[in-house]
């Protein structure tokens, strides 16, 4: 069970995640706990640590430490009291620790990759042993572990990092012999590098960590808990009437998770489809919900798409010239370069008379994606670049659509009919996802028409 940042982030909520554990350890389960920082921690540190790069004399750094320091010692004293002492002396050591490497960064005015790591790991060192005292004070025996003790085993990919295949049998022998007689709770977003080093797994990592612990023991479910229902149709801060999705493919779930929903963390799925573990969505403050089972082969329905899901902050760009058709070489050459700037390409797409390629990016690329392309037409591989931010890519996803006739018809026509420009398309090889590219003003609307053309806001079958 993954316990995300929401989930634990304040005494009331360890407390709902201490009743939920007892409530499964009373009828026999065995299990492991991952969990997340406290709501806003992690950003806390990443702030700081750039802070503390450019101040001049008074870094922020005594004012971080005491911010933490109250509002986990708070926490502790109210869920564990009878455990102040104990781990309130390794909260102060971790902190000393923390506040050490933050004035070294300062002095230094250099954050490098691996210190940024380290520093943004602190947020689960400090709410980890809370949940673990916590559970200890109910009576349920449990001991805390980081990730790395754990045995996950990942590249050196910084702020990024994969877990090596080594990772599950290193969990094996550290955490299954445990089960029996304790409830571990591991530090989720971090592992370490076969160096020693620190590695965090990206943003919402947790959910990461949580899938690689299942597979490690071989657990029969995978729970991550957080604060909705389960995989909503689309984003019900958009669509008011999204629905729960009751099941859904590992597939589904990635290509959902790759276009911008925020429920599961892309890398989460591989783990569990590797060990063909079942994924479930929880909400913590509504566990009585059955949520959504991931699973190899969702119940199919009739209908043919099954959620939508937005990406924002992305830029459109296009590579253009005569020179580019029937030219080799030429794809070889804007790809390395992009490559070289470590520039994400999310989506591509090349006309037919080979004269130009479209690629959509990550907004925060788009500088050192030019600045790369800018070399490759200085030697006459291509005429102009040019790009668009103001743009969305909506992406329509569901199984069903796989080998169904006219199901891309169905969707631009529904477009069309409501005066939506597309910009972009493209279509995976899977056939379970579409995705297009509209302008920003035109996103919502766009999901809107498709949400109510498709009627996902219903809970029968089409």
């Amino acid at each position: 069970m993954k316990f995300g940042g929401t989930s634990v982030g304040d005494e009331k909520c360890i407390a709902r995640v201490v009743d939920i554990l007892a409530a499964h350890r009373e009828r026999g389960d065995e299990l492991a706990v991952v969990v997340s920082a406290m709501t806003g921690v992690t950003d806390q540190l990443i702030a700081t640590a750039q802070e503390v790069i450019c101040s001049c004399e008074y870094p922020p750094i005594e004012a971080l430490i005491h911010a933490l320091r109250s509002r986990h010692m708070k926490v502790l004293e109210t869920v564990a009291p009878d455990y102040l002492e104990e781990v309130g002396v390794y909260i102060d050591d971790r902190l000393g620790k923390l506040k050490n490497i933050l004035t070294a960064v300062h002095t230094l005015r250099e954050l490098t990759p691996r210190s940024r790591d380290y520093i943004i790991s602190f947020g689960e060192r400090l709410s980890a042993p809370i949940v673990s005292a916590a559970l200890n004070q109910a009576g349920i025996n449990s001991t805390v572990m980081d990730g790395c003790e754990a045995g996950i085993i990942t590249n050196s990919c910084h702020g990024g990092a994969v877990a090596l295949p080594e990772s599950y049998s290193r969990i094996q022998s550290r955490v299954a012999p445990l089960l029996s007689e304790c409830v571990p709770v591991i530090m989720g977003f971090m592992g370490c590098s076969e160096q020693g080093f620190v590695t965090t797994l990206g943003r919402s990592g947790s959910d990461y960590t949580g899938s690689i612990i299942g597979a490690g023991i071989n657990a029969d479910e995978i729970w991550i808990w957080t604060d909705v229902d389960g995989v909503m149709t689309t984003d019900p801060r958009m669509i008011p009437e999204a629905r729960v999705i009751p099941s859904i493919s590992f597939l589904e779930m990635m290509e959902l998770s790759y276009f911008g929903a925020k429920v599961l963390h892309p890398k989460s799925i591989e783990p569990a489809m590797m060990k063909d573990i079942t994924v479930r969505v929880k909400n913590t403050f509504n566990p009585a919900t059955p949520g959504t089972a991931v699973v190899r082969t969702a119940h199919r329905e009739r209908r043919v798409v099954k959620a939508l899901s937005i990406i924002r902050k992305v830029a459109l760009l296009t590579i253009g010239g005569a020179q580019m058709a029937g030219r080799p070489g030429v794809a070889r050459a804007i790809f390395s370069a992009l490559a070289e700037r470590e520039v994400n390409v999310m989506l591509i797409s090349q006309g037919s008379s080979e004269a130009n390629i479209t690629l959509v990016i990550d907004e925060d690329h788009l500088m050192n994606a030019i600045e790369g392309l800018n070399e490759i037409q200085k030697r006459g591989y291509v005429r102009e670049i040019t790009f668009d931010k103001d743009i969305v890519v909506i992406a329509v996803v569901g199984a069903g659509m796989a080998g169904t006739p006219g199901t891309s018809g169905r969707i631009f026509s529904a477009l069309g009919e409501a005066g939506v420009n597309v910009m972009m398309i493209t279509q995976g090889s899977s056939e379970v996802n579409v995705s297009f590219v509209v302008k920003e003003g035109e996103g919502q609307r766009a999901v809107q028409v498709l949400h109510d053309e498709y009627r996902l806001s219903e809970g029968c079958n089409e």
